[in-house]
């Protein structure tokens, strides 16, 4: 909970303390007040699967600053939810907190998904640009067919599998955050064949819309068609971020009724590229956790 500060504190005192449930309010405050969707329920899962950090304001009006860092183990974690509050902008005191961060983490190769705002900062604090991810939006039309790949929705046993191929694409174990995708999801979908699972999807609930992530599968085919079971259980808007490199499964969205909305790059500090197999990750869980 928040703690109690000198009302003249200056921002280079404030203390910069841990984020949890109790701060979920705070923390979609913050994003409403940048104009940024509530996001409750992504701020739910971040602040319940990774650690949250952020500063007070001095006067009690919520919070300054805010991020969530989602750890895989040693061997990499994603930085998301950067905010700063709008009265606070421009004031060094986003850096501050990364900085923070950063010491934090010490060694652990890290990664983001940066705004064209945010961009200049993190590469002065040692990033690098990776990878590119498009977010597209709208209603799936359907006028595209997908591909006659059967899929069904997931089972409580299909979770060992999943977590298996999650392991395998993703390059590190993320058992902590997909397990709670049956819970956080209102649809989990997976491609089966001949006995094994080979692709997963989730659609989960974001204000007005459904996002699509994770979505992982052996072939852009596959991702067609789980992209278009999912679809059929919603009348929401669908939204999702695509990696750049997947240009067919772009293509067969933007047919069915998504449109482009912005361009996010994929940064990573420490390491080269994110590990994992990128031919079969289609879309991250959402691009504050990777």
């Amino acid at each position: 909970m928040p703690t109690p500060l000198p009302p003249h504190a200056s921002l280079d005192e404030l203390p910069i303390r841990r984020l949890d449930l109790d701060d979920l309010t705070l923390c979609a405050d913050l994003s409403e007040d940048r104009g940024w969707p509530r996001e409750e329920h992504k701020w739910s899962l971040l602040l319940a699967g990774g650690t949250g950090y952020g500063i007070d304001d001095p006067e009690g009006k919520g919070l300054v600053t805010a991020c969530v860092l989602t750890s895989y183990g040693p061997g990499l974690a994603a930085i998301g939810m950067v905010l700063v509050a709008e009265r606070y902008a421009r004031r060094g005191v986003g850096r501050r907190l990364m900085r923070h961060v950063l010491a934090e983490t010490g060694d652990t190769p890290l990664t983001l998904h940066a705004t064209p705002n945010g961009k200049p900062l993190y590469e002065e604090l040692g990033f690098s640009v990776t990878g590119r991810a498009e977010m597209v939006k709208g209603r799936f039309t359907g006028a595209e067919a997908a591909p006659a790949i059967a899929t069904r929705p997931a089972t409580a046993e299909d979770l060992p599998a999943i977590l298996r191929l999650d392991g395998e694409v993703f390059g590190r174990d993320r058992t902590h955050m997909i397990t709670r995708l049956p819970a956080f999801a209102d649809r989990l979908e997976v491609v089966e064949e001949h006995g094994e699972i080979t692709g997963y999807a989730a659609a989960w609930p974001n204000m007005d819309t459904h996002v699509i992530g994770p979505l992982v599968a052996r072939d852009t085919a596959s991702a067609q068609a789980l992209v278009a079971a999912l679809a059929e259980g919603t009348d929401r808007p669908l939204r999702t971020d695509v990696d750049v490199r997947h240009e067919t499964l772009l293509a067969w969205l933007k047919a069915n009724g998504l449109g482009s909305i912005a361009f996010n790059a994929v940064m990573t500090r420490g390491v080269p590229a994110l590990p994992g197999d990128w031919s079969r990750r289609f879309a991250p869980l959402t691009v504050a956790a990777g």
